[in-house]
């Protein structure tokens, strides 16, 4: 018969055990591994294989990326030569020592032909007097602007072609970028030559400035810093899917976000400025803003995607092909249109004097219009405004006025209601309406008198939301007023 084991013996051999255990794994951990066992451990190869796309797209770039120094010299004040009072009392010379120094900069630009072309940002070469460009981290070169694009953030500076120009970079094709794809960002933070750094992308048609210029950002985690302006931005295959160009930071430095434009902008604005020495852009002639729920609501219109044509230029190419306030634009061609942006943007690249079919929603009715693009010049671009309307009182207060009146806005109009006053608690205030803003209709009836005013007000239901027409600085488009406290909607 076997004795029984004491609960404290099976205690002890259990520890034991255990100790054994670990003494045997920490010998384990502690000799050296052969790289065959490194190789066998799961996922290093695949960290390995990572490891080595990022070094393969380093040594396809570094090659192509050139650090941009310029120097701004401060601006005079043209007054005439001695006419300065304290020039005469201190003197030339001590005037001269007083003045500001020159302000310098510092970006990052990447090689795009065999011409000696640098794609790199306006804002980083825009003002500047000098431009110099460092190629390979040792050889120091002086560069000319070719042509500059605010717009876009985009410029093209020129170097003389040497035996030591910099490798001409591949530019790739950022329609088939995807989020989630890993991409290394190049270029000289805070001045630190051939910097490399990797993310990925975070999304992608983003807008920072609400419709002031031409944006659809790549959105990435890769570490964008101050000198890095200019620089690419690449996938894994080593091909250039956007220009690095800003960054949102409460520092001042990188926070995990930064912003690229898509490298198929930055071509057509780079072919443009090269053979052009400026940007040729598509032109509508409409004013154009973002459906809210309350805007679609009041067209009885289903979602919010689509551009509604708030004002329409009286001598632009939509008057001609029959747009009118209140269309929907759902099609560019064979494009769907989302938002402001995508159709700004898509505009701004067709050719001028192409036509083109647009599809728009009119009283929920399907259209289509036949419009010859025209060509960008000083006219008023296709403008962005975003109005919303919820809470609170209507908060207005309008006069009328005519061509004699004191108070007469800035208006092509002779006559009508112009608003005086908002009350920033109320529903005008919300639907970013502001003084000076003239009452073109409520409802869709014109007004043109304080009766029509009252009227209009009286019939109107904030519960279900009054749609206005207003006319800012010329341009006309819609807002909501709309007092959701007392509605049902959640």
């Amino acid at each position: 018969m076997t004795a029984s084991r004491s609960p404290l013996y099976q205690a002890s051999s259990s520890l034991l055990a255990r100790l054994s255990l670990s003494i045997i794994l920490l010998a384990a951990i502690s000799r050296p591994t052969s790289a065959q066992e490194v190789a066998a451990l799961p996922g290093s190869r695949l960290a390995e294989e990572l490891s080595e796309a990022f070094e393969q797209v380093a040594e396809t770039i570094t090659p192509s990326v050139v650090t941009i120094s310029t120097e701004t010299k401060p601006k005079k004040n043209g007054a005439p030569k001695g006419s300065d009072p304290l020039k005469e009392f201190f003197g030339e010379d001590f005037m001269d020592k007083m003045a500001p120094a020159p302000q310098r900069g510092l970006g990052t630009g990447v090689m795009v032909d065999d011409q000696g072309h640098i794609l790199t940002n306006n804002h980083v070469v825009g003002e500047a007097d000098e431009v110099m460009v460092r190629i390979n981290s040792e050889k120091t070169v002086k560069a000319k602007v070719v042509g500059t694009d605010p717009k876009t953030d985009l410029a093209v500076i020129k170097i003389k072609v040497k035996d030591h120009i910099p490798k001409i970079a591949k530019l790739g094709d950022s329609d088939k970028l995807k989020i989630g794809e890993w991409v290394v960002a190049a270029g000289a933070s805070f001045g630190l030559d051939n910097t490399i750094t990797a993310g990925i992308v975070s999304a992608k048609g983003r807008a920072l400035s609400g419709g002031g210029q031409y944006e659809d950002f790549i959105q990435t985690d890769a570490a964008i810093n101050p000198g890095n302006s200019g620089g690419p931005l690449v996938n894994l295959r080593g091909e250039v899917i956007g220009i690095n160009t800003a960054i949102v930071s409460k520092s001042g430095g990188y926070m995990g976000i930064g912003f690229a434009i898509p490298i198929n902008m930055a071509k057509e604005v780079m072919e443009s400025l090269i053979t052009k020495g400026k940007v040729t852009r598509g032109w509508l002639g409409v004013g154009i803003q973002n459906l809210s729920e309350d805007l679609a609501k009041s067209f009885d219109y289903p979602g919010t995607e689509g551009a509604l044509v708030g004002h329409v230029d009286p001598k632009g190419p939509a008057k001609k092909a029959g747009f009118k306030q209140g269309d929907i634009i759902v099609l560019l061609g064979k494009e769907k249109i989302k938002n402001v942006n995508q159709l700004r943007n898509s505009v701004a690249s067709i050719k001028p004097g192409t036509d083109l079919d647009v599809t728009v929603v009119r009283d929920g009715r399907k259209d289509v219009l036949r419009v010859a693009i025209g060509e960008l010049m000083n006219q008023v671009e296709e403008s962005v405004t975003t109005p919303s309307g919820e809470n609170e009182n209507l908060g207005i207060t309008v006069e009328e006025f005519n061509e004699s009146s004191p108070r007469k806005p800035r208006s092509s109009r002779a006559s009508g209601v112009v608003i005086t006053e908002i009350n920033p608690q109320g529903l005008a205030a919300r639907a970013e309406l502001q003084p000076g803003d003239v009452l073109v209709s409520i409802n869709g009836k014109e007004i043109a008198s304080i009766a029509d005013f009252r009227v209009a007000v009286e019939k109107a239901d904030p519960i279900k939301g009054i749609r206005l027409v207003v006319e800012s600085q010329g341009m006309e488009r819609f807002a909501v007023l709309r007092d959701s406290s007392g509605s049902d909607d959640e």
